[in-house]
This record gives structure tokens, sequence and C-alpha cells, in this order.
């Protein structure tokens, strides 16, 4: 009997020695850096999707037609409904960036999103009141083009700090390569995302203060007849005259022959997106209107904002779109 228990006792001893092992894996497991555990979870995810090469193939293929239907549908969309194209796509932009960050508790991402939320209402208000405050429309547009210098800064900044870490520049200052370029990222994409933006609903404040002065309709003919010495975008009296230099700002006169608040003009094209003439919808010449080389590099990154809006609002619907039909075919 005793040499039974002993025979049992020494056998649950080795047992306990073998299990020690994983443990002792595991405690290690929970002291490893981050970067060794970010490294750990991708040969894990390599190790997991070995061997489903077919799998994967079939994956992209899926992928790419929707996304080639998808770009299709929009073009369609846009060219023969672009007023709800373009309400539907700003909600999206305002919601789906609001859903993943709260979602991955990004928590500065949300106060900045809320902060710009109210201000921007606050300024919707004041846009579409009836009738307009002769001062509303130059508060739009100073609002919209101070968020437009700033996220061109956040670009620039963004852009120059991914650079920056690309090329190594940063071990000269002893920064962590993650960290400049986590900073870069962050920089870029808040310049991009509030660029497109306060470009949208500059764009919707301006169609709105417009058609309520009188003197612009989306379609159709003004309501009112515009006189030499007003100004179609804010409705205000032109003191100012073209030959002079004013102490404030210039007035503009565009090749269709009306002439504006400088001020006015270049926040209607430039932040309100329109390259038309408030009053008689004659071309506007961008080019003879841009003509200091630092501004059109502002012109410039307008069109990079206005082609962005498609990533940052339809890209998350066709990648849940795709995730769904994978989901249905059993693919992982």
């Amino acid at each position: 009997m005793a040499a039974g228990a002993g025979a049992g006792a020494a056998a649950r001893k080795a047992e306990s020695v073998l299990e020690a092992p994983p443990q002792q894996e595991q405690i290690s497991h929970t002291k490893l850096s981050a970067e060794d555990a970010w490294n750990l979870q991708q040969e894990r995810m390599y190790k997991m999707h070995r061997g489903h090469e077919s799998m994967h193939v079939e994956m992209i293929l899926i992928f790419l037609c929707i996304l080639v239907i998808a770009q299709i549908v929009l073009v369609q969309w846009r060219q023969r409904h672009g007023r709800s194209y373009n309400l539907v796509t700003l909600l999206q932009m305002w919601i789906v960036p609001l859903y993943f960050t709260i979602k991955l508790y990004w928590w500065r991402f949300v106060s900045m999103w809320g902060m710009f939320s109210v201000i921007t209402s606050y300024i919707l208000f004041r846009a579409t009141r009836k009738p307009l405050s002769g001062r509303t429309p130059r508060l739009v547009y100073k609002w919209f083009l101070l968020i437009y210098k700033l996220s061109y800064a956040f670009g620039v900044v963004g852009y120059l700090a991914i650079m920056f870490t690309i090329c190594g520049f940063n071990l000269f200052f002893k920064i962590k390569a993650r960290d400049s370029m986590d900073f870069g990222i962050v920089s870029l994409f808040y310049g991009l995302y509030y660029g497109v933006m306060g470009r949208d609903f500059a764009e919707i404040c301006s169609d709105y203060m417009a058609s309520t002065i009188g003197f612009y309709s989306v379609s159709g003919l003004p309501t009112r007849s515009l006189s030499d010495n007003i100004c179609a975008v804010c409705g205000q009296k032109i003191i100012v005259e073209l030959d002079e230099e004013g102490l404030i700002e210039n007035t503009y006169q565009l090749s269709c022959n009306h002439v504006f608040h400088e001020f006015c003009i270049r926040g209607w094209c430039i932040v309100g997106k329109k390259q038309t003439c408030p009053y008689c919808k004659e071309k506007v010449d961008l080019k003879r209107m841009i003509s200091n080389p630092w501004e059109r590099t502002h012109f410039l990154y307008g069109q990079i904002l206005d082609w962005l809006r498609y990533l940052v609002a339809w890209q998350p619907v066709v990648i849940g779109i795709v995730q769904g039909i994978n989901y249905s075919l059993g693919l992982e």
C-alpha cells in the first residue's frame, strides 16, 4: 500500500513538472513588449491562413468585382441625381468614422468631432434662416475657410511626418518610428477628413444663402436682377471700385463682367466648390483667379479632397458588402 501510494505521488509530481513549461510560456507571453506581441500576432495570423491560397484568390476577385460595380453605380448616381448623392455621401462621412472611433475608443477624435459638429450646425442654422442677415455669408465663409486652412496644414504636417519616418530622420531626434508614424497618420487623417467635411458643408451653405438672396438658383433663373454695385454672393453693396486698392479687400470682376467682393467670390469658388458665376452661371476661369502659385496648391488640395470623399464615405460600405458575400459563401 505504501509503495503504491509513493508511486502515485511520484507520478503526480512528474505530471506537475511536465505541465509547468506551458504555464511559464503563458506568463512570458504576458510580459512581451508591444512590438513583440504584434509580431507574435502576425505570426499566428500567417499560420492560420497558410494553405488557403485558392480561397484568398477567390476573395480578391469578389472584392475587385464589387469595387468595379460600386464605382459604376456611384458614378451613375452622381450624374443623374447629384443632390441626393451629395447628401447621402455627407451623411456617410459624418456617421461612419464616428461609429468606428467610438468602437475603438478614440475619444480624442470623438471630442473634436463633437466640437466641429456643434459649431458647423450653428453655421448651417444661420445660413438657412430667412431673411438672411447681411453678415451671415462672411461668417460662413470665414469659418469654412478656417477649417480649410487648418485641414491643409494638418495634411501637410502629417505627410511630412510620414516621409520623415520613412527616410529614417526620426533616429536623429531619438523618436521611435512607431510614434512618429502614428503622429503622421493621425495628422493626415484629421486634415483630410475635416477638409472633406468642411468643403461639403460649405457647398450646402453656399447654395442655401445664394438661393435665399435671390441672385442664384440651382436650377432655373434668378428671382432678382443684379445691380452693378451689388455682390451676388452676399447681397451687399460693393464700395471699392475695380481700379482702387481696398483697405480690407478688393473688388473682383469675372470674365462675364459681374463684380463681387474678392473674399466672397473666392469663398464661393474655392471653399464652396462652385466653378460658375453666382448670377449668370458662366464658367469661371480659376487659373486667372488664382494667379499666385502658392495659392494654386490650395486648389489642388481641394481637388484631392473631392477625390478622397469616395474613400472616406463609400469604401467602408463596399468592404462591408464584400464581407457579407464572403460570409454567405463560407469564405474566411
